[in-house]
């Protein structure tokens, strides 16, 4: 005589009904506007070589910005792309091109310093409750040093992910 077989567990929701309520709070999320990510096309050269014009990067919203990150923040209604340098209660300069933040020099790989001919900055303290956003490519980048740190409040999210390069064109 054959072993009996286990016997199978019925959920206390039919199929039909679990589809169901796993759609309705698909709906409901996507009707409130609440996404954890979401896809956004750079807008400029400011961030090369890092990112290009035209890549697509994807903004995780539940991540806070920290050194080092590239923040997506509001800025006279449009969206940027730059990295986070210095926080809130921070002191940031600029010394003959190199990043300097509380006193001490800060190793950036991700920027061109070829192309950063004597350029000074600073220094200024990062009010609490902002962040101090720099462009990569410093030479060609409208960042905080013109228009001063950004809000944490303005900030959607930062960068987790770069969906697809831009081709470039020939």
């Amino acid at each position: 005589m054959a072993a009996p077989r286990p016997l199978r567990r019925r959920s206390r929701w039919p199929v039909k009904r679990r589809h169901a309520a796993a759609a309705a709070v698909v709906a409901a999320i996507v009707a409130s506007g609440v996404f954890v990510a979401e896809p956004m096309r750079v807008p400029t050269g400011s961030m090369r070589p890092t990112l290009q014009p035209g890549d697509h990067v994807l903004v995780g919203k539940l991540a806070e910005p920290g050194r080092g990150d590239l923040a997506v923040f509001a800025r006279s209604g449009e969206l940027s792309v730059k990295r986070v340098v210095a926080l809130g209660g921070d002191e940031i300069g600029i010394e003959d091109g190199e990043l300097v933040v509380n006193g001490r020099t800060v190793e950036e790989p991700y920027v061109d310093h070829r192309l950063l001919d004597g350029v000074y900055f600073g220094p200024v303290t990062v009010p609490p409750g902002s962040v101090f956003v720099l462009g990569d490519n410093r030479t060609d980048s409208i960042d905080s040093r013109t228009f001063g740190p950004v809000a944490r409040s303005d900030v959607l999210g930062r960068v987790v992910l770069r969906l697809w390069r831009q081709p470039r064109r020939r």
